[in-house]
């Protein structure tokens, strides 16, 4: 069955929001043939990660997607047959209206969270009696009863390619003009938010015994790092050294760059939701930063992905010892300080933190993915 997919997304933080739809718009429209429309309220942000897209223009079509600018005044009433609600955003009372009518599957799809609560709600129905229609809460997840991750039928395969070729990974440093002549170095790619203990982990990285090359995406970060360095700004190629560390700013990356440089470093700072799949799949060390909630509510949500994530570390070769270090990473860089001795821990634990995310990352894909659970789910409502 050939379905038609509205999915609307407001652009609220940075880059995850309008990267997660991306990707799924992509894998709906590539790997199920469906006829997808993204609707993006902000253009500007979405150009970052769809550079051929034209943010002078109302609507247009990418890679066989039609984007649409979501406007205030929206006068669109041509309903798909599946409508995609992306994190709470409020579709239009217009559009709304037409649904009413027309009778799509609605589904709102929530931020990803590994809390207990997630399997309970996921795929329960809300009706709206005053449209005659019933919206479903789509929730990611890290288990079976959830609606999954997002994982493209062939990234496994092409992230196992890319790292099994050395050429390959030369030509990606080469095209970002990154030196990997010694394969000592210690690589870190750092995408956070502000208000992470940035200038801490650098102290620990300059200190570090072993050296350190931290490659920093562009990002609203940077005047954080220039601080740190003593300098009044920096940008895209800007390379300096500062004890053990070697520090350099590349270019925003395309989605497909970025994996790459998930795939390529040894340990990877990510934040908010998209970043933080990435590195999953990636299957090497990361630390996630999740999004700044009121009353330490992104604490919690942290805490639920480290009891999670790592449940069954003793019996996949991960010590007590070395994971009271990493969860004190995780919590710290959350909120406090990294703390040198706990860098140092961690930096000698390396290789048994890497053998564990190799294996998270194996069991998680014997799962169903986001986009395959969502169209079995929308496809048995029609």
């Amino acid at each position: 069955m050939s379905l038609r997919w509205d999915i609307f997304c407001k652009v609220v933080d940075n880059y995850g929001d309008i990267g997660v739809c991306w990707r799924l718009a992509r894998q709906l429209s590539l790997e199920y043939e469906f006829k997808v429309r993204l609707w993006v309220d902000d253009l500007t942000t979405a150009k970052k990660l769809i550079p051929s897209l034209d943010t002078s223009k109302n609507h247009q079509v990418i890679e066989g997607i039609a984007i649409d600018r979501w406007q205030r005044d929206f006068a669109d009433t041509e309903v798909a047959d599946v409508v995609i609600e992306t994190f709470a955003c409020d579709l239009p009372e217009t559009y709304l209206a037409a649904m009413a009518i027309a009778k799509p599957v609605w589904v709102n799809l929530d931020y990803l969270s590994a809390e207990h609560w997630v399997n309970e709600f996921h795929a329960q129905p809300s009706p709206q009696p005053a449209l005659c229609l019933t919206r479903y809460f789509f929730f990611p997840g890290f288990c079976e009863s959830t609606g999954g991750l997002i994982r493209e039928q062939r990234l496994l395969n092409e992230r196992d390619a890319f790292q099994a070729s050395v050429s390959a990974q030369q030509s990606f440093w080469q095209a970002l003009n990154v030196d990997n002549a010694n394969l000592q170095h210690l690589k870190i790619s750092l995408f956070t938010y502000p208000h992470a203990p940035i200038a801490s982990l650098l102290d620990c990285l300059a200190c570090s015994t072993r050296p350190v090359q931290c490659l920093v995406p562009e990002s609203n970060i940077l005047p954080a790092v220039a601080k740190w360095l003593g300098i009044t700004a920096i940008s895209a190629g800007t390379k300096i050294t500062r004890g053990s560390l070697t520090l350099q700013v590349l270019p925003f990356l395309s989605q497909s760059d970025y994996d790459k440089l998930l795939w390529a470093c040894d340990i990877n700072f990510v934040r908010g939701e998209d970043s933080w799949v990435r590195a999953i799949w990636a299957a090497k060390p990361f630390i996630w930063l999740p999004y700044l909630q009121e009353e330490g509510a992104h604490i919690t949500k942290l805490q639920a992905f480290i009891d999670s994530h790592y449940a069954n570390s003793d019996a996949d070769g991960l010590d007590a010892d070395t994971l009271a270090t990493l969860q004190a990473i995780y919590l710290t860089w959350c909120a406090g300080q990294i703390a040198s001795p706990d860098w140092q821990v961690l930096m000698t634990a390396l290789p048994v933190i890497n053998d564990y995310h190799v294996k998270r990352a194996s069991q998680l894909a014997q799962q169903s993915d986001l986009a395959a659970k969502l169209v079995i789910f929308c496809r048995n409502r029609l």
